[in-house]
């Protein structure tokens, strides 16, 4: 038999396009290590000598792709939600973030954030770690080892921020991140690296040039933060007075798409020059709304994003936000849409269920590659979700269910399987 191959049957649910969800009762997922190979109402001949697991009346859907959440910020999610960016980041991010030089609390912080990421709906994710290498190599280790695939950033930061976190200089921080690219080169099968400018107000000019040629030099992807806060653009704008908007800076010195696949967290005041270059540098945007609305940053037009053409996932952003259920996710993302299309742009409609869907799943999950689907030669990652402690007395159908299940994940939901690269992930 060949390994990681099986067929998954019961309520099937993913995402054809953005707006279209295939929904097939009864049926049977095909992987053959661990490639998808479809979706059928009975099982192909070609396929009939597969090990079947029957998951009964249960709901199988793609794995989903949490695109921008910090590690480090996971001990002290739900505290300082009163305080705006630059203010909450000053009073717990940095403070908190200075713990990790000690290995030993490192350590006791990552196992219980690797351990609950890997009960969670989460099958891959791209993750911020912090500027000091033990931690986060042991970061990368443990999360190699949880069975999830990450992208795990060493953060790089030289300026405005707390003297614990100030890495010396540009040449300081850039010969530590060399020095953890080497260490870890094809070490880790399910952790890769990927650049981590903080954000641009944190990294001085050398600093990012030095990144630049870094990726050029070892072809990685990037992730940082872009025009979050307002506070934070004026900041941008006069920290790089050349710059002719918040993006400009990370294109100018290469860290902003095309010559590195890029995912930039946030964009919830993005101006038209800004849009114009997401879209055509292929960058990603991680939206993250449960952090948008807890420090009172905004709300990222999502709507006209996808209408451009621009990439776009979910992130949960921990600590920003406080939850780490993707799930959850997904509704705050619906619903802070309807805030932005009632009060903002009401020729922006607002998100429906299936675009939030297709976010956490294909749409975030194509930072991965072929990944957040179940069509043929995906990369086989899945959930099955059991929605029986969701009591009700009205009958519904398996669209139906899934909706329900997003919004009340936590109410009743449990995850019984979880699956990644074909790979079954032990939960318990």
């Amino acid at each position: 038999m060949r390994e990681h191959s099986f067929i998954l049957k019961g309520n099937i649910c993913y995402s054809e396009t953005k707006n279209h969800l295939s929904v097939t009762e009864q049926g049977y997922l095909v992987c053959c290590e661990g490639i998808s190979r479809g979706v059928y109402p009975v099982i192909p001949d070609e396929y009939r000598n597969l090990p079947v697991k029957d998951y009964g009346d249960r709901l199988i859907i793609p794995g989903m792709t949490d695109l921008h959440i910090h590690a480090p910020q996971y001990p002290f999610r739900g505290i300082g939600m009163d305080l705006e960016l630059l203010e909450w980041l000053n009073t717990h991010t940095f403070p908190e973030e200075s713990r990790y030089s000690d290995l030993e609390y490192a350590e006791k912080a990552y196992r219980i954030f690797v351990e609950d990421l890997k009960k969670s709906g989460s099958t891959r994710a791209v993750i911020f770690g912090t500027i000091h290498l033990p931690a986060t190599e042991f970061l990368m280790k443990q999360l190699d080892a949880s069975g999830l695939s990450t992208y795990v950033g060493k953060v790089n930061m030289d300026q405005n921020c707390t003297d614990a976190l100030r890495e010396t200089d540009a040449l300081e921080s850039l010969e530590s991140t060399a020095a953890w690219l080497r260490e870890t080169s094809g070490k880790y099968s399910n952790a890769r690296p990927i650049l981590t400018p903080r954000f641009a107000p944190t990294c001085s000019e050398p600093l990012l040039e030095g990144l630049g040629k870094l990726q050029k030099e070892y072809g990685l992807p990037v992730q940082s933060h872009l025009s979050e806060n307002l506070s934070e653009i004026q900041w941008v704008q006069e920290l790089f007075p050349w710059s002719a908007c918040y993006g400009n800076v990370y294109e100018h010195y290469g860290l902003f798409g095309k010559e590195a696949k890029t995912v930039m967290a946030h964009c919830v005041h993005s101006s038209d020059l800004e849009v114009e270059l997401m879209k055509n540098n292929g960058v990603y945007v991680a939206h993250c709304p449960q952090s948008n609305t807890n420090l009172s940053s905004g709300i990222a037009p999502i709507r006209r994003y996808l209408d451009a053409g621009i990439p776009v996932g979910l992130g949960t952003d921990i600590a920003g936000g406080t939850n780490m259920s993707m799930f959850r996710c997904m509704a705050d993302a619906v619903g802070v849409s309807k805030l932005y299309w009632r009060l903002i742009d009401q020729e922006k409609k607002p998100l429906t269920m299936e675009e939030a869907f297709y976010l956490a799943t294909r749409g975030g999950g194509s930072f991965f590659g072929k990944v957040g689907s179940f069509e043929n030669g995906y990369e086989l990652d899945a959930l099955v979700l059991d929605d029986s402690g969701i009591r009700t007395a009205k009958e519904l159908n398996t669209k139906e269910r899934l909706e329900r299940y997003i919004y009340l994940a936590e109410e009743g939901g449990r995850l019984a399987g979880k699956y990644v690269n074909g790979r079954e992930i032990l939960l318990s």
